[in-house]
């Protein structure tokens, strides 16, 4: 009866995506109809823009005679305004009444556009500082309106804004159009295009004077401008230094002013005024997950040790199956606000269906970003950890020295609609290093968001891991095997319980790992949405044992200012016994 009934559930949703998806409709007739004949596509958009009925027309039912025909005398002249954008100058129009044995009133338009205007001339130069500037000379070269081309008012106001903006981002700060002129010749519906943009000289950024936090040392708060003393001066490098500012969580208000006014040899000083947050924060909190249970965080920050712009920090995590305290001190770069380094020491205890584990740790790690939000780092990390899994209890001691690459490429930090990001990570030990067993590992986890029409959006996952070895699995840390199930993983399955098993049947972890996952969401509204998802994947020793795990289901998502809050039904497939599981989470887990 399951399948059934699961079956019933996925048709029931995609039947309210279809629904929600499909345009709306007015119910009803209007006592009042506009029929258009003659144009079409975007040019009778815009005469439906124009000729909108009047909102006092109809009141309570009744139509306003005198003013309905005053609308109706008033139609020819309001073509004119609606049709000469698409380059349609000498358009002709009639508008008709037609009145229904029902008492409904038709307006009946006709429109004639006549003969589109054509360019028949096009120049456009430069003049000044810029006039041999190859980008300005490639744009002012490819002008969209060619000779023969219909004027298209749009493509010449997006060209001519497109241009003067490039000249802005190259440090032409004072480029304009010192002449812009379309001249339009009705009697031949021919247009000449004539246009003179003065560049005025490059501007380069100047002394950059930074007051308003003086708790912080100078030099760390200049890691955060995105323009040094003589590069050209554009306006999105201080865009860019405002978001530095913004995203390192340190200061209330940023003011960032070029100072135009005393610009010195091309060169524009730039004063930038901050507000400081409080130094020492301390912030609670609670929250649940399916993998974890009901969790309590509490996290102390000083983001200014030793009034040096480090950071010192403390981590309490109190989980139903997962507790962990740590410290941890960084240490940031003075020339990238990507760059870093970080020590932590901490203690973690993990206690699941599958295993448990009591681990102290030790790391240090020394990042590196390559802008363009890649981030590299190289780490070492100590650990010693006490577990029982199957039926092996242990003590492990490793000494694992690692590579990691990421990028993320999101068009919102907050609420994405288009993105990807992917991790690289390699890692290894080996008992010249202390460690009591030996091994290679590689990771990788990538995601993607693809919007669709009609305000969806695919979201595809993929997990995977290898493991190069020589010791028993036996002598292998829980840390250092993959397992598959649970909220990030394979949904329908317990967090990780999914991967060999023993001569007992019990999940004891695998050498490798491969995770992929399809999730179609339907937007509703700005806060909202429902989701329809495909898991499947293992834990695995060799692939002639891989054994594919899959779920599918259902889900609600609710944004916040953190996230979205996940709540997902799913069910196991392909078991002899499927069962459904639910699954609560929160982030979006990459």
């Amino acid at each position: 009866m399951a399948r059934p009934l699961f079956g019933r559930v996925l048709q029931l949703l995609l039947g309210m995506v279809w629904l929600l998806a499909l345009p709306v409709t007015t119910l009803g007739a209007e006592p009042v109809e506009l029929v258009i004949k003659g144009v079409e596509g975007r040019v009778l958009e815009n005469v439906q823009a124009v000729l909108s009925l009047p909102s006092r027309l109809v009141q309570e039912g009744e139509v306003d005679r005198p003013w309905l025909d005053r609308f109706i005398r008033q139609v020819p002249k309001k073509i004119h305004p609606a049709l000469e954008p698409f380059g349609y100058y000498s358009p002709t129009a009639e508008a008709l009444l037609e009145i229904t044995s029902d008492n409904r009133y038709i307006i009946h338009v006709t429109i004639d556009p006549g003969v589109p205007t054509r360019v028949s001339e096009v120049s456009v130069q430069l003049e000044g500082e810029g006039e041999e500037n190859p980008v300005l000379q490639e744009l002012a070269g490819k002008f969209p309106l060619r000779r023969g081309d219909i004027l298209l008012h749009e493509t010449y106001e997006e060209s001519k804004g497109a241009i003067q903006a490039r000249a802005l981002d190259l440090g032409f700060i004072d480029a304009e159009w010192s002449r812009h002129e379309v001249r339009v010749t009705s009697a031949s519906a021919q247009a000449d295009i004539d246009m003179v943009l003065a560049t005025g000289p490059l501007y380069y950024f100047g002394d950059t004077r930074i007051s308003g936090a003086e708790v912080y040392p100078d030099p760390f708060l200049r890691r955060y401008l995105s323009f040094r003393t003589g590069e050209v001066f554009t306006y999105a490098k201080l865009g860019q230094t405002q978001l530095n500012f913004l995203d390192s969580d340190r200061f209330r208000e940023i003011t960032i002013t070029p100072q135009l006014a005393e610009a010195s040899g091309a060169l524009v000083p730039v004063d930038v005024r901050l507000q400081s947050l409080p130094t020492r924060r301390l912030r609670p909190g609670v929250g649940y997950g399916t993998d974890t249970g009901a969790r309590l965080s509490l996290r102390y920050k000083d983001v200014n040790s030793f009034d040096r712009g480090h950071e010192l920090g403390g981590d309490l995590y109190l989980a139903e199956s997962k507790q962990t305290v740590e410290a941890n001190y960084t240490i940031p770069s003075l020339n990238n606000i990507d760059s870093l380094t970080k020590f932590r020491l901490g203690y973690d205890r993990d206690v699941n269906d599958t295993y448990s584990s009591e681990k102290t740790f030790a790391e240090v790690e020394r990042v590196r970003g390559f802008g363009r939000g890649r981030i590299g780092s190289v780490y070492l990390k100590l650990t010693l950890d006490d577990y029982s899994i199957g039926d092996v209890n242990n003590t492990s001691r490793t000494v694992v020295p690692g590579l990691r690459f990421s990028r993320r490429r999101f068009n919102d930090p907050v609420r994405p609609k288009e993105g990807y990001s992917y991790s690289l990570e390699v890692r290894g030990t080996h008992q010249a290093l202390t460690s009591d067993t030996s091994l290679l590992q590689g990771l990788v986890s990538a995601n993607a968001l693809l919007p669709l029409p009609w305000k969806m959006a695919l979201l595809s996952r993929v997990q995977g891991g290898v493991t190069f070895e020589n010791e028993p699995l036996q002598d292998v840390p829980p840390s250092l095997r993959f397992f598959a199930g649970g909220d990030q993983s394979v949904r329908g399955y317990g967090y990780q319980t999914l991967g060999p098993r023993d001569e007992k049947d019990q999940v004891v972890g695998g050498k490798n790992l491969v995770v992929g996952s399809v999730e179609l969401e339907k937007y509703l509204g700005p806060n909202w949405s429902t989701a329809l998802f495909y898991d499947l994947g293992n834990a695995f020793n060799s692939p002639d044992e891989l054994e594919w795990a899959m779920g599918a289901g259902i889900g609600v998502r609710r944004y916040t200012v953190v996230g979205p809050i996940k709540v997902d039904l799913a069910r196991q497939l392909g078991e002899s016994k499927p069962s459904f599981r639910l699954h609560i989470s929160i982030g979006f887990g990459w």
